[in-house]
């Protein structure tokens, strides 16, 4: 890259830095002042109308500064050299939060709590695929005569709670018995096979409790048998609105689409399809690259999360193309880092 090229970029990061920081178009004057870019306001200038005449940054007003384009924050992320990896401090700090964690729902919530916060914008985490996970516990509670709380406990921790109420009366031994039956079926049995063991044990009329397995097999069937297409967490909505006037057109659309799950899902599909032995590379797109209705001037960060061998969902941050990518891009990656270690039991 020419000297002038490589300056014209400083210029340009520059300019997202402060745009980003107040929000408010940028003068030539200030980067001089501010960022001790080692040239004269006229070298800055010139380098601003170049910037302009190539579409990376625009002036919205006479007289006024300039702020970036979506091309430009584009050019920036593509030139991006290195991600200023988070403190030992922060990295300690996630690991500790995340291992608290006692249960999948509970580390997907304290995930996207966490995200949220480090990058002040919306997180969505999709919920993990885990067909592989093996049933690692079976338990049946009786609560009452007719009624029996089903435990199901995975090996990555998954914990699935169901409770099901029988027709007639169960005796201690019948409750055993069905204990023990789907016990010896389904302990270490993945989750893909699932359905098929539990069709297994239900296939023979002639069992003294086949009414009482079948009831008890339909339940199980409900709870192993996952939807992870149906399941999307998300949070930090509140920061959406302290950016309100940074999004093109209404919030009111911005939160419709953000309740419609297909199209976030849409996002974080795209993001787990990364070869493997790349989980958590991280995807970045720019306003219309969302190539989404309604959420014109939103930026999308994403990545998936899991193993070197197995990707088990994507999560990422949705927030206005005036973010800020690296800090975005650092977080986005950790979290989804330790995300993966924890369910896959690192």
């Amino acid at each position: 890259m020419a000297r002038a090229d490589e300056r014209r970029l400083q210029v340009l990061r520059a300019i997202i830095a402060d745009f980003v920081a107040s929000q408010e178009p940028v003068g030539s004057k200030r980067l001089v002042q501010k960022y001790q870019l080692g040239v004269s306001s006229a070298t800055v200038r010139n380098d601003m109308a170049e910037l302009e005449a190539e579409g990376y940054i625009a002036q919205p007003h006479t007289s006024s500064g300039r702020e970036p384009t979506e091309k430009g924050y584009r050019h920036f992320v593509d030139t991006i050299e290195q991600i200023k990896p988070l403190s030992h401090a922060e990295r300690t700090a996630i690991r500790r939060f995340l291992d608290e964690s006692i249960s999948i729902d509970d580390v997907l919530n304290r995930g996207i709590r966490l995200l949220s916060q480090l990058t002040q914008q919306v997180a969505v985490i999709q919920y993990p695929t885990l067909n592989r996970s093996k049933v690692h516990h079976i338990e049946f509670l009786q609560m009452t005569p007719y009624r029996v709380l089903i435990i199901v406990i995975t090996d990555r921790g998954r914990v699935d709670q169901r409770i099901v109420e029988f027709k007639d009366e169960l005796t201690e031994d019948t409750l055993d018995s069905l204990q023990k039956e789907f016990t010896a079926a389904l302990e270490g049995c993945t989750l893909q096979q699932a359905s098929t063991t539990v069709n297994a044990v239900l296939d023979d009329p002639q069992h003294p409790h086949a009414e009482e397995l079948r009831i008890a097999g339909e339940v199980l069937l409900d709870a192993l048998v996952e939807h992870p297409e149906e399941r999307l967490l998300l949070g930090g909505t509140s920061y959406l609105t302290r950016n309100e006037e940074s999004f093109q057109g209404s919030m009111e659309e911005l939160l419709d689409a953000l309740e419609e799950q297909v199209v976030i899902l849409k996002l974080l599909n795209s993001a787990t399809k990364h070869p493997p032995g790349d989980p958590n590379a991280v995807t970045v797109r720019i306003g219309e690259e969302t190539r989404l209705e309604h959420i014109h001037g939103t930026s999308v960060v994403s990545t998936s999360y899991g193993t070197p061998d197995t990707i088990f969902g994507g999560l990422g941050v949705i927030g206005p193309t005036r973010m800020d990518y690296l800090n975005n891009i650092a977080s986005v990656s950790a979290v989804a880092r330790y995300i993966g270690e924890i369910l896959a039991g690192s």
